[in-house]
């Protein structure tokens, strides 16, 4: 795999924008949200991960000193199942053990399956669920986890 990871730049946003709205649906940040998050820099960190000239990811992390939370990982569907979500995962669990946290949160959907086993595969734990997070009519009411590991030992497996 040739799949390198660097900071993610203004210029990506060409690229995420739609692949933002083709991943996330209604829940899907428009250009204003990327901006604002961009300008939150440092405290907020994302990267992308680049197959030669086409990204094919992106994710994120939020610095909240001891703790970190994982924003996002996303991943092209055309390039799942290549390992490029672990590498997005790996690189925010390295940045967040060098700005000094402790351990790293984060959510996700309760029926990810794909993404539920990466996490556990990182060192990620459930700590409690979430209820009505997502607001799907007619889906489960407990249809988020909160998952939390240590930097210590994430990502080690």
């Amino acid at each position: 795999m040739s799949v390198t990871v660097r900071p993610l730049s203004w210029r990506d946003l060409d690229v995420i924008l739609p692949l933002e709205r083709g991943l996330f649906g209604h829940e899907a940040w428009d250009a204003r949200s990327w901006w604002e998050e961009l300008a939150a820099r440092p405290r907020r960190e994302y990267v992308v991960a680049q197959d030669g000239g086409d990204l094919v990811g992106y994710a994120g992390i939020d610095d909240q000193g001891d703790v970190a939370d994982v924003m996002t990982i996303a991943v092209v569907p055309s390039a799942r199942r290549r390992g490029i979500g672990r590498v997005l995962l790996d690189s925010l669990l390295a940045r967040a053990r060098a700005r000094g946290a402790r351990d790293v949160v984060l959510e996700v959907r309760a029926d990810n399956a794909a993404a539920l086993a990466l996490y556990a595969d990182a060192g990620f734990t459930t700590v409690r669920t979430r209820r009505g997070y997502y607001r799907n009519p007619g889906s489960d009411p407990v249809d988020a986890l909160v998952l939390r590991a240590s930097t210590q030992q994430a990502g080690a497996a």
